[in-house]
């Protein structure tokens, strides 16, 4: 799916609607980690062709309340005397390295691999083209009932190059108690954000109020990214054709994030979503940004004695009226060119854990492919999710540049985050940095 203009705003009744029946937007991946626990997988049944000999998958999927009842389901239901699994979990870093070194090689170590919905087009040269399997399984797998748009988000330049499982939305979490308790709101722009910090900081009740996965090393550019999709744009000006770093925009998205630096912990740069989780789970924070796929784990009595003081809000905006700081990610799975598995039998695998009755089983640590599963009923964060994306969530460039600008320019958004450059200064080097990776890829 490759594009430079941003999709159009959908209308809100439309939105609902959509987000309802499983019409997700797309974006890039979520974080890792996770206290789902395998013993609590489902056995669905698996209607696949078991084949004839003793045959070994080999799964590469990071560990997430949201992605493990897909894989801990898939095994559970697809095993047999002649067909087992390999799999063990990685953090989303972990994914991240073994995804790139396991596709590189002429054979890799892997016959399964989770993929997101970002990097699609960075690897589509070296996953296989699922659009033959997929016409030849869709009606024993009922495939015509998942979500076209998340569908969408698994492909590029219109061939399937996955199966998805799930989606993930930013969504904002706060210590309703300490709302209550302060007479505060939960917060509509950034500036109110900043105003409920400061007013947390200095009752005394948390010191570091905010709680955002930055680190320097992947999380920074998906934050600045949902700053300029806050604003209305992204990465690339679709009439310019330029970086939009050290745009207007891209300074208030940076900008944003810096001023919010004195209400949250000093090691900030150095967090990614477990350990935003973690702060929560602690009560070492008050607000706190996470994929939606994250907020299981936080309601489960076992994991915090906060568990019932959680509450859900969508994302503020950069600016009054404008989209919510917020993004949208599907995950899905994606079969190696490399593997020396039969890919057919390893297709049939990946639909089967997508079924009705596993994605009910995933709900509500995950908003499943399949259209209809996820209600308010069943996920206390399904409200905020549907204002986020009523209210405009956009999606990313799918571009194969992409990737490859996030990483050229993100030690430059971290700077300029921590104070170590000036925003301005930050923003230079950045876009200079975008420009080059454009250029290399005759953009």
């Amino acid at each position: 799916m490759s594009r430079t203009r941003l999709s159009p705003p959908r209308s809100r009744r439309a939105l609902v609607a959509a987000f309802a029946g499983g019409a997700l937007m797309l974006t890039a991946a979520c974080g890792a980690g996770t206290k789902t626990a395998a013993s609590q997988a489902t056995s669905v049944g698996c209607a696949v062709t078991q084949p004839s000999t003793p045959t070994t998958v080999n799964i590469l999927a990071y560990n997430s309340s949201a992605i493990d009842p897909f894989t801990n389901t898939l095994i559970a239901s697809c095993q047999s005397p002649t067909l087992t699994f390999k799999h063990d979990p990685v953090d989303f870093g972990g994914q991240v390295q073994k995804t790139a070194t396991t596709l590189a090689g002429a054979k890799g170590a892997f016959d399964l691999v989770e993929m997101y919905s970002l990097v699609i087009p960075k690897y589509n040269d070296k996953i296989v083209s699922l659009d033959d399997m997929f016409a030849k399984h869709k009606d024993t797998f009922k495939l015509g009932d998942l979500d076209p748009t998340m569908l969408k988000g698994m492909s590029y330049n219109g061939k399937l190059f996955g199966i998805p499982t799930q989606a993930n939305i930013t969504t904002f979490v706060y210590r309703k108690d300490i709302f209550d308790g302060l007479g505060l709101k939960p917060p509509k722009t950034f500036a109110d954000l900043k105003d409920a910090a400061a007013k947390i900081q200095a009752s005394g009740k948390v010191k570091y109020p905010v709680a955002m996965p930055l680190l320097a090393s992947g999380d920074v550019s998906t934050r600045f990214m949902i700053g300029l999709f806050s604003q209305g744009t992204t990465y690339v000006d679709p009439t310019t054709k330029k970086p939009m770093f050290n745009s207007p925009q891209g300074k208030k998205a940076l900008q944003a994030v810096r001023d919010l630096v004195p209400y949250m912990d000093p090691q900030v740069t150095t967090f990614d979503q477990p350990k935003v989780q973690q702060q929560m789970f602690n009560g070492t924070a008050a607000i706190g940004e996470m994929y939606s796929g994250r907020m299981l784990d936080l309601v489960q009595q076992k994991n915090s004695k906060f568990y019932d003081k959680f509450a859900f809000m969508e994302p503020p905006a950069i600016e009054a009226g404008g989209k919510p700081w917020a993004t949208v990610s599907v995950d899905g799975w994606s079969i190696p060119q490399n593997t020396s598995v039969d890919k057919d039998l390893v297709f049939q695998v990946m639909a089967a854990s997508v079924s009705e009755a596993a994605g009910k089983a995933a709900v509500p640590g995950a908003f499943p492919s399949r259209k209809g599963l996820a209600t308010s009923a069943t996920m206390p964060w399904f409200d905020a999710v549907t204002a986020t994306l009523n209210d405009g969530a956009q999606t990313p460039p799918m571009e194969k540049w992409t990737a490859d600008m996030q990483t050229a320019t993100r030690e430059f958004i971290a700077q300029g985050i921590t104070g170590a450059l000036s925003v301005d200064d930050a923003l230079a080097k950045a876009q200079a940095a975008a420009e080059k990776v454009l250029a290399a890829a005759g953009g």
